[in-house]
């Protein structure tokens, strides 16, 4: 079990207005987000296409905090250097693109940023075990990858007590339908990182949401 106090909560833009999007950065970390979660999707990988490297870029331009690329495309080989080149902190990808994931971290750790893998709600624990030793982050989708809104997946949580069981020594990060009554699940499991998208930038006081999260787990 991870102690509330050092859980990180990564609000996810991909729920922000991008109309303002540097305001609603500056919002949510200045009411006391970890981190910044970005959702990149190829319209492949997932039906839906969201951004690339140049909205990473000009994010790293006006914050500093940690940006959590999350990519959920087909072709990670082709495109992780760009990523990490435009400002990415943290770069994951999936265990499940047809590509050679291996290629993909080693290209993100040379880069200088931290590799992360991510299982989706259906995906085998076992499948991330070839690359553990290469990446510090681990995380598991608790909906399926695509599409906002979904229900929390509480199985999943089955694959945060295995890695933690196993002595994993990197970070856990969950996304997908993380709010007061799943958060406490969550941390009570181990994760380290939760991600939030609607249960943050939905609510017109971010800062409360962010506490409302916290508190719901303590």
């Amino acid at each position: 079990m991870t102690a509330v106090s050092t859980v990180k909560i990564a609000p996810s833009i991909l729920s922000a207005d991008f109309a303002n999007l540097e305001a609603e950065v500056r919002d949510v970390l200045n009411g006391g987000a970890d981190l910044l979660h970005l959702d990149v999707m190829d319209g492949h990988f997932v039906p839906n296409i969201t951004f690339g490297p140049p909205l990473v870029k000009s994010l790293r331009g006006v914050t500093d905090a940690v940006l959590d690329c999350h990519l959920m495309i087909s072709e990670p080989t082709k495109y992780v250097e760009s990523f990490v080149k435009a400002g990415a902190d943290w770069v994951s990808v999936h265990v499940e693109a047809p590509d050679d994931i291996a290629a993909a971290i080693e290209t993100i750790r040379a880069g200088g940023a931290r590799a992360g893998i991510v299982l989706n709600p259906d995906t085998p624990v076992e499948k991330a075990e070839p690359y553990l030793d290469d990446v510090g982050l681990v995380l598991i989708m608790s909906v399926f990858p695509g599409f906002g809104g979904q229900s929390f997946i509480p199985e999943v949580l089955d694959k945060v007590r295995v890695l933690k069981t196993n002595g994993y020594g990197g970070e856990i990060s969950i996304d997908g339908g993380i709010a007061e009554d799943t958060a406490p699940q969550a941390i009570d499991a181990g994760v380290d990182v939760m991600v939030a998208g609607t249960a943050v930038f939905g609510r017109d006081d971010r800062a409360a949401a962010i506490r409302a999260l916290r508190s719901s787990a303590a």
